[in-house]
Order: C-alpha cells, then structure tokens, then sequence
C-alpha cells in the first residue's frame, strides 16, 4: 500500500507504508527541524497583520487629510464623498497586493492573474462597473449636488441627496427613509431636480360651475395673489381660463415662490381659495349624474 503526500514544508514524499509515515513524521527530531520554519511563518503572519492594522489606520487618516483639503478648497460635497471612497478603496488594494508579495506572490504572478481573470471579473462586475462609471458621469456633469431633491421616473424614487459614493447615491426622503440608488440607473434615466433653481413656479388649477360670476372668481384668485407674502411680486402672476370642461369653467392662477416654500404656499393657497369662493358664493362643482325617468 502506498500512500503519497506533500509536506508542506518540503519536497512531495513517497511513503512506502504508515509506519514509515509515523516513524518519519511523528519524532520529536522531526519537529524539531521544522519548529523554526514554523516559528518564522507564524512571524511573518503576525507582522502582516500589525502592518495591516496600522495601515489602515493611516489610510482614513490620509483620507480625512484629502477630505479636510478638499473642503478647504470649496469642493463639492459630492467631488469630495466620491475621491475619498476611491482612495480608500485603491489604497487597500495597493495595501492587500503588498501583504500578498511579502509572503513570497510575485508580482508578475499577480498581473498574470489579474490579466486572466479581467475578462471574468469584467463580465461579473459588468453592474458595478456601470455604476462606477456613472458616479463619474455623475461627478463631472453635475445633474445633481449634495442637498438637491431629485425624482428618478424609471423606478419613481425622489428624495433629497445626501450622498454620491463610487456606485451608489443615497436619497433621504420627506418622511425620513433612506434610500440607495445605483449610479448606472440614475445615469440612464431621466432625473427631475426639484431644487436645481432658487425659485419655482406655482400653478394652482380649480374649476368653477358655469353658473358662477367668473370675473369675481378670478378677481378673488387675483387678490389672494396680491395678498400672499410668499408670492414674489416682482414677479408675473397670471389668473386664466385654463379650459371650458364638461362639468365646470377651469381657472389657473400661476406666480413665484421660493422653492423651499413652494409646497407650503400652494396648501395654503388651495385652502384659501376654498373659503373665498365658499364666502363669496362661487360654487366649486364635482361630477355628477342628473337621470330623468320619462313617464310613458
């Protein structure tokens, strides 16, 4: 019976028999010569894990460094988010490439290997690397900065930015969840920026009945325009007819507001507009059906 095995530590060795295996491998002198082969790997196994612990270290403290710098130079804050990921994650590779090369993985061996599997890795990672290149894409284009409320259409995700890392951005919505979108889908989709502007155009639609005085509804439309402080007055206000519906007369009122108080003015106006018209007896009409029976 034979048995073959390699010694980790030496040349592969043909044992003729276990007792052979036993009296070779199983002595004290044996152990004795390989105690220090031993010793010396668990060394280097230590020291690379002390060399891991501090390098990481000064790996977020460079990071913090180029954020600091970064900051001081009024970069944006989605610029900033984006090269310090990138950083942190190439000085780890450099970090785990280095580590591999001290245990005696050669360089060349290493560039063969990644040269090798790129075409794997490439066609595994074809997601990431499309969301790579769209944090890029995203970065130099501007579509979007840190504190912006945008609208994703594909996937009807919005939310206010609050950060842009190497393959993901995250939006924080009005009632406070987190949401991560991939950069590649944000790329390929048309994207609505809510706040890309100082100010915003309100436009208020409300149907009145046929029967109502239409110059008083758009009279008491046009005041409360006048009267409102959050409406820019500098600014053009228009009060229309907007359409001549089947069961009303549409009205529209357009006007300027600051972004951040467009949803709060446009509330408020509605709920005016309901107890103006209500004041003033302008019937605001909902659909409904009259059926006349026809006696025979």
């Amino acid at each position: 019976m034979k048995i073959f095995l390699a010694d980790a530590l030496t040349e592969p060795l043909e044992i003729q028999s276990l007792e052979a295996f036993f009296k070779q491998y199983l002595t004290w002198d044996y152990w004795e010569k390989k105690l220090p082969l031993i010793g010396n790997f668990a060394g280097r196994v230590l020291l690379a894990i002390l060399v891991y612990i501090i390098a990481s270290k000064l790996i977020h403290k460079i990071c913090r460094l180029i954020v600091a710098s970064m900051n001081r130079a009024n970069a944006d804050t989605g610029v900033i988010q984006f090269v310090s990921s990138f950083v942190k994650a190439a000085l780890y590779f450099l970090l785990i490439v280095s580590i591999a090369t001290s245990f005696g993985v050669k360089e060349s061996s290493i560039a063969a290997l990644l040269a090798s599997s790129g075409v794997a890795i490439g066609l595994a990672l074809q997601g990431g690397l499309s969301n790579l290149a769209g944090g890029v894409i995203i970065l130099i284009l501007r579509p979007f900065t840190i504190g912006d409320y945008i609208i994703e259409n594909s996937g009807n995700q919005e939310g206010t930015v609050v950060k842009i890392d190497l393959f993901y951005t995250t939006l924080s919505t009005v009632d406070n969840r987190r949401i991560t979108v991939p950069n590649g889908t944000l790329t390929n989709s048309s994207i609505v920026n809510v706040t890309a502007k100082d100010n915003r155009k309100l436009e208020i639609k409300v149907g009145i009945s046929y029967q109502a005085d239409l110059k008083r509804a758009k009279q008491i439309l046009q005041d409360l325009l006048h009267e409102d402080k959050s409406i820019m007055s500098d600014e053009e206000m228009q009060v229309f007819v907007d359409e001549l519906a089947a069961d009303s007369v549409i009205l529209g009122l357009r006007a300027w507001v600051k972004t951040e108080e467009y949803w709060a003015t446009k509330w408020r106006l509605n709920e005016e507009i309901k107890l103006a018209f209500d004041e003033a007896g302008v019937e605001i009409p909902f659909p409904q059906l009259d059926v006349h029976i026809k006696e025979q």
